[in-house]
């Protein structure tokens, strides 16, 4: 049985370098050049946002967690219901950091729910199951590996309750308004009628607060994203010279997007596995988007996905706001 498991465990690693490695060669080959953000949470990666999350500039998190400490009770007033038990599916938990104080308050409120985690890092999951049963003894948790929407839509045909999906943090930011649409439309189908969906929306705020959360002074941002070669190099037979590529950021009040790119400082010809790709001085690699949204905005996002917003959370700053959207 354990060869059988180390086999089996050893077909999903491939897999995943091999679906790594595409996305790579794929993004390295458009015009311009793109590498995807999911890529970035290896277990350095892990390491590397746990600084961003502790730099001050970032203000994402603390915003979020005051919403979490603050007002879990009326979110676990929101989201239940007499008499009926729910399934908790949350999309890229991380530590759980802000999720515990929901999960401790469901606890105390006496609601029957299951935990179920999904992230693309397994690490991150197992780290929650060993750490969570702990926290809110007596519930079930059982954490999935993987693709978001591939996993959800595993964790849902498992059970017959109700589900009510959790979303935080930077997940949506870090999609373009269209790729935002296309994925909460993807959740949207598989949940059923009077299934909740809790998103979490960084606001429009002044331009310098929101450029300097990701070109931090302590520079944790720069070798986060910098991180996303060495990645490469490591598990791709790659050779990036990293030293010659720049972390830039910029932000642009008017579309409310702050994008992450990577700078070639000279021309190179780079090796990833038996594919090159070539650079000009001054190339961009675009590794990250962070879309900030108004308060209305989420509104017509949340409609135009067949949802009907129900209300929303935000820190006493109004700097980012927790939405809850029902499915009809």
């Amino acid at each position: 049985m354990k060869n059988a498991d180390n086999e089996q465990i050893a077909n999903m690693t491939n897999t995943t370098n091999n679906t790594f490695a595409m996305d790579v060669i794929k993004g390295l080959q458009e015009i311009p050049k793109r590498l995807y953000p999911k890529y970035f949470y290896d277990s350095e990666g892990d390491k590397l946002f746990q600084e961003i999350m502790d730099s001050p500039e970032y203000y994402v998190t603390d915003s979020e967690m005051e919403i979490f400490t603050e007002q879990a009770a009326e979110l676990s007033r929101q989201i239940t219901r007499a008499d009926q038990s729910f399934d908790l599916i949350e999309l890229g938990p991380g530590d759980c950091s802000k999720t515990i104080f929901l999960l401790r308050q469901l606890n105390k409120d006496l609601i029957s729910f299951n935990y179920l985690p999904i992230d693309i890092s397994p690490d991150i999951i197992d780290q929650l199951e060993i750490t969570l049963p702990h926290e809110i003894p007596g519930k079930m948790i059982k954490g999935y590996r993987g693709e978001y929407i591939e996993m959800l839509e595993k964790a849902i045909k498992e059970s017959s309750r109700r589900k009510v999906i959790l979303c935080l943090g930077a997940n949506i930011g870090n999609m373009t308004k269209d790729e935002a649409m296309i994925f909460l439309k993807e959740i949207h189908d598989l949940m059923g009628s009077g299934d909740i969906l809790i998103t979490g929306f960084d606001l429009i705020k002044h331009p310098k607060t929101i450029r300097n959360a990701y070109d931090d002074a302590a520079g944790a941002t720069s070798r986060f994203n910098l991180n996303l070669l060495h990645r490469i190099n490591r598990e791709l037979e790659a050779n990036f010279e990293v030293s010659s590529f720049e972390h830039y950021c910029s932000y642009e009040p008017e579309t409310g997007s702050c994008k992450s790119f990577l700078i070639s400082l000279k021309a190179a010809n780079v090796k990833i596995g038996k594919e090159q790709v070539t650079f000009t001085e001054n190339e961009f690699i675009w590794t990250e988007i962070s879309q900030k949204y108004t308060l209305r905005q989420i509104e017509e996002l949340a409609y135009a996905c067949g949802f009907i917003p129900s209300g929303h959370l935000t820190d006493s700053r109004k700097w980012f706001a927790d939405t809850i959207w029902i499915k009809i």
